[in-house]
C-alpha cells in the first residue's frame, strides 16, 4: 500500500466515522425523533428488467437499516421495477414528518432534476427533500476501488505505466452529470496513485468504452480495467464488462461504504439548506 493510499484509507475511515457520529447527534433532535419521528430515507434507483438488480438495490437498504435502526428506510425505483416512487411517496402517511429522497445515482441528470420533483410534487411542498447525488464523494471512491480489487486489481498495477482504468457510466445528456462523472474519475484515479481514468459511458455521451479503451492504448496503457460506476447488475453493467479487454469490477451492490454514503446524502439534507422539488423541477 502506498503513502497516497494509507492517506485515502485514512480519509474514508474518518468519513464513515464522521457520518455516523452524525447520525447519532440527528437522532437526537427533538423536532424529528420525538414529537414527530425523522423523516423517511427513500433511496431511489434507476429500475432495470434485470432481475438482480432489484435483489441488489434490496440488499443494499437492508445494510443501510443496520448502520441505523430505527430509522425509516425505503426502496424505490423511478421506472421497471416496483415499488415506484410514487407509490412509496403515496404510502408515507401524512401527519409523516415527509421524507427524503436520496438519488442512488452519480449526478444532477435528468432523473434527478425532473423525475424525482415530479414525483415529490404528489405531496405538499416542504414535506420532501431531494438529497445530493452520489457524487464523487471519498466514501463512493473507496467502493470503487474496492470493487477493482477484487476484480484483480493489485498495488502493482497501480505502479505499472502499461495500466489504464476506464470508468463505465451510464451516460447523459446533461452536462452537469457528466462533469460529476469525470469527477468520480479524477478521484479514482487519485486513490490508484495516479493510473490514468478515463470516464466511458453506455448511451447518451462519449466516449464509449471501447473508444476510452482506444485512447488509453494511445497512451501507452494496453493492460486496461473497466471500473462499475453502476449501483447494481443490468443492461449497461453488463454490456460495459463485455467490453473490458482485462479485467471488469462489479458494480457496487452492497458496499459498506456506499450504505454509509446514502446515510451521509440524508443525514447532510436535514443540516443544510435544501432546494424543494419546486426549485429544483425549474432548473
Amino acid at each position: 500500500m502506498t503513502e497516497r493510499d494509507s492517506t485515502f484509507d485514512s480519509t474514508a475511515e474518518l468519513l464513515g466515522t464522521i457520518t455516523t457520529r452524525l447520525g447519532e447527534r440527528l437522532s437526537q433532535v427533538r423536532p424529528y425523533d420525538v414529537r414527530r419521528g425523522r423523516p423517511t430515507l427513500v433511496a431511489v434507483g434507476h429500475g432495470s428488467r434485470d432481475p438482480r438488480a432489484a435483489a441488489t438495490l434490496t440488499q443494499l437498504i437492508d445494510r443501510v437499516r443496520e448502520l441505523r435502526p430505527g430509522l425509516d428506510v425505503r426502496l424505490a425505483h423511478i421506472e421497471l421495477n416496483p415499488p415506484l416512487l410514487p407509490d412509496v411517496l403515496a404510502g408515507i402517511a401524512a401527519p409523516a414528518p415527509g421524507a427524503v429522497l436520496v438519488p442512488l445515482l452519480f449526478g444532477p441528470g435528468h432523473h434527478v432534476k425532473h423525475d424525482l420533483p415530479g414525483a415529490a410534487a404528489a405531496l405538499p411542498d416542504g414535506q420532501v427533500r431531494i438529497a445530493e447525488p452520489l457524487g464523487a464523494h471519498p466514501l463512493l471512491v473507496e467502493a470503487l476501488a474496492d470493487r477493482l480489487a477484487e476484480a484483480g486489481w493489485t498495488s502493482a498495477d497501480s505502479a505499472s505505466h502499461s495500466t489504464g482504468v476506464v470508468l463505465a457510466a451510464a451516460g447523459s445528456r446533461d452536462p452537469e452529470a457528466l462533469a460529476a462523472v469525470r469527477r468520480i474519475a479524477a478521484a479514482l484515479a487519485e486513490r490508484l496513485g495516479g493510473v490514468p481514468v478515463v470516464p466511458a459511458y453506455a448511451s447518451a455521451a462519449a466516449p464509449t468504452v471501447p473508444e476510452a479503451v482506444r485512447l488509453l492504448a494511445a497512451r501507452g496503457r494496453h493492460r486496461v480495467a473497466v471500473a462499475s460506476c453502476f449501483t447494481a447488475p443490468g443492461l449497461f453493467a453488463g454490456r460495459a464488462a463485455a467490453h473490458a479487454p482485462w479485467i471488469a469490477a462489479p458494480p457496487l451492490g452492497a458496499h459498506p461504504a456506499l450504505a454509509r454514503l446514502i446515510l451521509h446524502r440524508y443525514d447532510q439534507s436535514l443540516t443544510t439548506p435544501a432546494a424543494s422539488w419546486r426549485q429544483l423541477a425549474s432548473a
